[in-house]
């Protein structure tokens, strides 16, 4: 999600000044990123970071976000470790706790989201970084007794011009007593020695040897383990259960009703599991019973015909005289977030709070979520975030950490809540289905005059925040890629009905440019098609405006080879988008092979601005690449009869390594505000595919998945 988050701040923090047994433990407010600590300036500064110098030189530097593979643990230590000129050979990261101190400084909450850990830590974590560099100058100073303007650091120790060297590590102590600067120098980035370069991730190790920490591999005394049944029909409802039978099978704790269902208590996951199997259970279908994705469907094709609520208008589009008229419409299906991991949580209900381990991407929220149920206050819920098997958005969610919070409360001991593959896929946090019409009325030239778009579907931000989107207002994330049309055209408008379904939604990776970009780099295919131009010369002619999205388009299509002829059978599509303040623009080289789509090579350009890792940037264009071409080929969660169909990867599959294409990333080099990286590799792809399919068949495909051709 991008600027959407109202402030959830709830209290103050205490300045902590304990160490980790010794040496520097320094913890800043950054002035202007948050209100409340300025408004209360007397309780003490609000902490964004902590950074720990032990003595032998380990520098520890605390971890405020989620890692749930996109490198954040990694980025974060570079930007805090150069500024301070660490020995990148000794940092070290911590995950921080669920205290305010780490709040995201634009969300003004513990959360990780829409890409923009480092759109949001750069500037903090330079100043961090800076800070320290500068205390230890002076404690160095102080123990020479010269200027400290004769002193400058290197590679964790302080230099003076006659050639004395202290490490940071010998100068810990001293330093923790010395005045924090409040504005300290940061260095010119011709300077940086880790920021722009490409660093091994520090987590890359532990995931490698099986030593990574999830939810899933921690222990405690007297841990059971859960498992929930849940309403087969979306919105049904307990009735009731007989538990006698489950409640026979050997390791089985107990047999409780939570809000969500009837859960099973056992020591250990296959007992649990048998006896959910043998559980005797009815329930309320209730009102859903009869819902379909057929019946879905029918209401947005019904809907698209009402007036919408306007996210752009510019000029008057019914004004417009054009010499020939387009209009298109693209569909997209309800979609999952298939993490590898599914949801899993550790909780503890105490007398004194409650702990959580948990894989989670909303630690602030979580805490608010459990305290109301475990009846303690906010500050009393302790959250140990673990490694994240994937959270595309999924790990917002308070399911199965509210789930697993309300068994340990009832049972009265430490409980793992587990899903199944099955239960995670039925989940019901789901990317918005779509329907979307398109229309642009063209002059002679084949240049728009008017673009309209209709959007129908579901409001994920209402979903997530809800009440924040009012009646009448538009979710930013519904209409987002479509609504920024960059292409030359004098009248636009873009509005949109919202259509809520009992299907639950939820943000998904890249949320709604995953499939309005689709819809809209489709449609300028159609256009340029329509006027008889080459795409990607279409486009370029109608960006003048826009530089930054002509240059990746360039690149893109200079590294693919646009227009030079390829194999037999094969052809090239092109799109590009903005999305979490980048630009990627990506080719995908095509064939169809007895009426499957394989997708042989996509080359990927992306402007992002300042680049803290290029290694990550690369790493998060190809797991984008390939996560949007698993949603276009194959994705799709269906509904009959107010169930799910699918339940596991047989029926919803998802792409394989001999599927995998070769993928080739360029970074456009650039100085400005850094961009996301996690999500905006996704909505290009789709298009890129659909319309290389078109230039190879003829047939232009406007609903996903289309991984087979009829």
């Amino acid at each position: 999600m991008n600027s959407i988050l109202p402030s959830l701040d709830r209290r103050a923090f205490l300045r902590t000044s304990a160490g980790f047994g010794g040496g520097l433990l320094l913890g800043f407010a950054v002035p202007g990123l948050f209100a409340e600590a300025e408004a209360q300036a007397n309780r003490g500064a609000q902490l964004t970071a902590w950074v720990h110098l032990a003595p032998d030189g380990t520098t520890t530097i605390e971890a405020p976000q989620s890692e749930m593979g996109q490198g954040v643990l990694t980025a974060l230590a570079m930007i805090v470790a150069d500024e301070m000129d660490a020995d990148w050979s000794k940092v070290r990261y911590h995950r921080s706790s669920a205290d305010p101190a780490f709040n995201n400084p634009e969300w003004k909450i513990r959360g990780t989201g829409a890409s923009n850990t480092v759109r949001n830590f750069l500037a903090p974590c330079r100043k961090i970084g800076a800070t320290v560099r500068a205390v230890l100058v002076s404690a160095a100073a102080d123990v020479w007794k010269v200027d400290a303007a004769s002193c400058r650091t290197e590679n964790g120790a302080v230099v003076h011009t006659s050639g004395k060297r202290l490490a940071y590590g010998a100068l810990a102590e001293r330093a923790a007593k010395l005045p924090v600067p409040a504005e300290p120098s940061l260095k010119d980035p011709k300077d940086f020695k880790l920021i722009g370069k490409p660093v091994k991730r520090l987590d890359t190790p532990p995931k490698v040897n099986g030593t990574a920490p999830f939810a899933m591999d921690v222990k405690l005394p007297g841990l059971l383990t859960a498992l929930v049944a849940r309403p087969p029909v979306i919105g049904g409802k307990l009735a009731s259960f007989n538990g006698d039978k489950a409640k026979a099978i050997a390791g089985v704790k107990a047999v409780v009703p939570i809000q969500s269902g009837v859960a099973i208590v056992a020591d250990g996951f296959w007992a649990a599991k048998k006896s959910r199997d043998a559980l005797e259970i009815k329930w309320d279908d209730g009102p859903n019973a009869g819902l379909s994705s057929e019946g879905i469907r029918k209401s947005y094709v019904e809907a698209v015909n009402k007036p919408g609520i306007v996210a752009r208008r510019d000029g008057d589009v019914a004004a417009a005289k054009p010499a020939k008229t387009v209009t298109a419409v693209y569909e997209a299906p309800f979609l999952a977030h298939a993490c590898m991991e599914p949801m899993n949580c550790v909780a503890w209900v105490k007398p004194d709070g409650v702990e959580i381990w948990a894989g989670t991407q909303w630690q602030t929220v979580n805490q608010i979520v459990a305290a109301q149920i475990a009846g303690v206050k906010p500050e009393q819920v302790a959250i140990n975030t673990m490694f994240l098997g994937g959270g595309f958005g999924r790990r917002i969610a308070q399911d199965f950490i509210a789930e697993a919070v309300q068994v340990s409360k009832a049972v009265g001991a430490p409980v793992r809540l587990v899903f199944t593959r099955e239960d995670d896929m039925r989940g019901h946090f789901y990317r918005p289905a779509s329907y979307s019409r398109l229309s642009a009325g063209l002059d002679e030239s084949g240049k728009p005059l008017s673009f309209a778009a209709r959007l129908v579907g579901a409001a994920p931000v209402a979903a997530v925040l809800p009440g924040f989107i009012k009646e009448g207002q538009v979710d930013p994330e519904a209409v987002e890629g479509v609504k920024g049309w960059p292409y030359e055209t004098p009248n636009v408008l873009v509005d949109w009905v919202r259509a809520e379904t009992p299907v639950g939604v939820w943000v998904w990776r890249s949320v709604g440019s995953s499939q309005n970009v689709f819809a809209a780099e489709s449609f300028v295919d159609e256009l340029a098609h329509a006027a008889g131009r080459d795409p990607l010369e279409y486009r370029r002619a109608l960006l003048d405006k826009h530089p930054r999205w002509k240059g990746a388009l360039d690149l893109a299509a200079e590294k693919a080879g646009w227009g030079k002829p390829l194999p037999a059978g094969r052809a090239s599509g092109i799109a590009v988008a903005e999305s979490f303040a980048s630009i990627v623009a990506q080719v995908a080289e095509v064939s169809v092979e007895r009426g499957r789509v394989r997708v042989h090579r996509v080359v990927c350009a992306i402007d992002c601005g300042t680049v803290v890792n290029p290694d990550t940037v690369k790493a998060q264009m190809e797991g984008s690449i390939v996560f949007g071409l698993s949603a276009a080929l194959y994705g799709a969660i269906t509904v009959q009869n107010g169930r799910v169909e699918q339940g596991n990867f047989d029926s919803y599959p998802v792409l394989r390594m001999d599927e995998s294409p070769a993928i080739e990333v360029h970074i456009i080099p650039s100085a400005g505000k850094p961009g996301g990286v996690g999500e905006p590799g996704t909505p290009p792809i789709a298009p890129a595919v659909a319309n290389a399919i078109f230039a190879l068949t003829g047939k232009r495909l406007r609903t996903m998945p289309f991984g087979t051709l009829t």
